[in-house]
């Protein structure tokens, strides 16, 4: 079991940061993020996340007009910004990250099983991103508040691959974290059978 600085890294003193401190996140943390969040569990091994890093000033200005008002000033100043997005079309893949059988077939005649599979590991993938974020040191700001349209129109014009969430990186200013919002209790929230 992890100890409890640990937990306290990708739990419990983690938050959600909308402040950040001018340093860079760099090309080998973004590698480093994807090497840990591809090997978590997604079902039939389908790993539909794609995921593009915006962090040069010509991203942040293709990013800049898709963003709603209250998330601009943050994701600019964000020293990345990772769109986290799936991939329609995952099961093309399948051959190759499922191969001890035929799963393929599974998804190509059904375009409504193949868009719920790929949103829902696509989304679990992406809450993978921001744990691995979190171990690498970085602190995380994840995000709707976007125009979808917009963001796969400028980052994926071929259509197969669509936005699920924003997830700002980079190193939070802990002067800009408002007080933790409260949580349910497991009482509320959680039985047992």
């Amino acid at each position: 079991m992890l100890d409890d600085r640990g937990l306290d890294l990708m739990f419990r003193a983690a938050r959600t940061h909308n402040g950040w401190l001018p340093r860079p996140v760099g090309d080998e943390q973004f590698r480093q993020i994807w090497e840990l969040m591809k090997v978590a569990p997604t079902s039939a091994n389908c790993s539909p996340a794609r995921v593009v890093f915006v962090r040069s000033a010509a991203a942040k200005e293709k990013l800049k007009p898709t963003l709603s008002q209250g998330n601009l000033a943050k994701t600019m100043a964000a020293p990345a910004t990772a769109i986290v997005a799936y991939d329609s079309e995952f099961y093309e893949k399948l051959p190759f990250l499922f191969p001890h059988t035929e799963a393929r077939s599974w998804f190509t005649g059904s375009p409504a099983v193949a868009e719920a599979t790929a949103f829902r590991n696509g989304s679990l993938q992406g809450a993978y991103l921001i744990m691995a974020a979190r171990a690498v040191g970085l602190d995380c700001g994840p995000m709707s508040g976007f125009d979808n349209a917009k963001v796969d129109a400028a980052f994926f014009p071929d259509g197969k691959i669509k936005s699920n969430f924003l997830c700002n990186l980079g190193y939070g200013d802990p002067a800009a974290l408002r007080p933790r919002g409260p949580r349910l209790s497991f009482a509320e929230a959680c039985r047992i059978e």
